[in-house]
Parts: structure tokens; C-alpha cells; sequence
């Protein structure tokens, strides 16, 4: 947030079917749509609900009016935009960041898993379905959002076979490890994904997934 002009800088990544709506600042608070005002308008709807997360980092979410919502960037997509992820690496994932802004990365990003955590228990072994019948049940976005999870820290070099189902203390290293890669950087790595970036990719999958199944556990 710019604290001279209260503005909340967002970025987005627009590719032919999807656009992205992502928060420069918060990590995690990011939203799809088919065009630009309706991926900004979904981000804004989800505004309270990640002030849910970033109230368990202990951080000050604050009032969001979309008057304040500043575009500063605006990044070409692709079949990875398209498919439903934002794939795109923003400049703002790409600057020098000190131990102070790592440690708000790294408790937002906990927190982000503890919020998931908390819907996951709390949630119906059986969720609603789609129109058609399609969708998975509680147990099965709870692996996939690990698998990928898995998956995304092989970007920033961590290397971890993925956890079996319940095998608890194998996720918890997991995550140990990722919290404790995020460290100050005075550039962006030469391969790989840039810190931020990968906060912000882990934050946004494991937030999209909670909110889906708070979503489907409703009657």
C-alpha cells in the first residue's frame, strides 16, 4: 500500500480467455475473471475473506474501496493464465527485499496454510458438486493442493518427494522448508522463481482451494 496516497497497487495478467487480477502487496489476494473489470471486481468480493488470513499473520489488512485499487502493471499471460493459474513473474516480484519484508512473507504464506488447515477440519468429507457432477470431495483438493505444493518448491529448488496421505510430519517438513527458503534477496535468482513470486503462487493456490471448499460445504 502507498502510504502517501492510500492507493493499493495491483497488477494484471491477461490472456485470451482469462484475466488475473493479483495484489502487488498481499500475497495470496488474487482473483480471475474473463475480462479486466470482472477479475477486479472478484478480487474485490474476496477482500474480507483474505482479511481473515492476514489477520493470523498478525498483519493490518486495510479497507478496500475500488477507488484505491492502482494498476501498476499489466502482464501478457499465457496458456497457464489461460488454464487457471498466474503464471507470469510481475517487476514487483522481481526487486531486492529485506529480512523485514521476508518475515511478512513468510507469515502470511503460514498463515495462509493455517487458514487452509482450518477450513480442511471443520469441512465435510463429501462437498458439493458442479452442475454436472464434477468437483472433488474435501480429502481430494487437501492432496492435490499438496501435491502442488510440492510441485512449486522444485521452482525455488527444493527438492521433496511428495507426502503420502497422512502422513503428517512429512507435510510439515514440507512446509518448514519452504517457510524457511524465504530469505532477503538483493536481486532475483538466475533460475527458478524470485521469492516473492513464489509466495505469492503458493499463497494464491492454497487461499483458492480453502475458499473453494468453504464454498462447496455450504447446504
Amino acid at each position: 500500500m502507498d502510504l502517501a496516497t492510500n492507493k493499493i497497487p495491483i497488477y494484471l495478467e491477461t490472456g485470451t480467455k482469462k484475466v488475473f487480477a493479483c495484489s502487488v502487496d498481499w500475497p495470496g489476494w488474487c482473483r480471475a475473471g474473463k475480462t479486466e473489470e470482472a477479475a477486479t471486481e472478484a478480487l474485490l468480493l474476496v477482500a474480507p475473506r483474505y482479511a481473515e488470513v492476514a489477520a493470523l499473520a498478525h498483519e493490518k489488512f486495510p479497507k478496500i474501496e475500488v477507488e484505491l485499487l492502482e494498476v501498476v502493471e499489466r502482464i501478457e499471460g499465457s496458456g497457464t493464465t489461460d488454464f487457471g493459474a498466474p503464471g507470469k513473474v510481475a517487476q514487483a516480484d522481481r526487486v531486492a527485499f529485506d529480512r523485514v519484508e521476508a518475515n511478512r512473507l513468510r507469515r502470511l504464506l503460514k498463515a495462509s496454510w493455517d487458514f487452509f488447515d482450518d477450513v480442511v477440519a471443520h469441512a465435510p468429507p463429501t462437498l458439493k458438486k458442479g452442475p454436472r457432477g464434477g468437483g472433488r470431495d474435501r480429502d481430494e483438493v487437501y492432496r492435490h493442493v499438496l501435491g502442488a505444493a510440492t510441485a512449486y518448491a522444485r521452482s525455488t529448488g527444493i527438492k521433496f518427494k511428495e507426502p503420502g496421505v497422512g502422513d503428517d510430519k512429512a507435510a510439515a517438513e514440507l512446509r518448514r522448508r519452504i517457510l524457511d527458503s524465504i530469505q532477503p534477496a538483493d536481486a532475483p535468482p538466475e533460475k527458478g522463481w524470485p521469492t516473492p513470486y513464489a509466495v505469492r503462487r503458493h499463497a494464491w493456490h492454497i487461499l483458492d482451494h480453502a475458499w473453494e471448499i468453504q464454498d462447496k460445504s455450504q447446504s
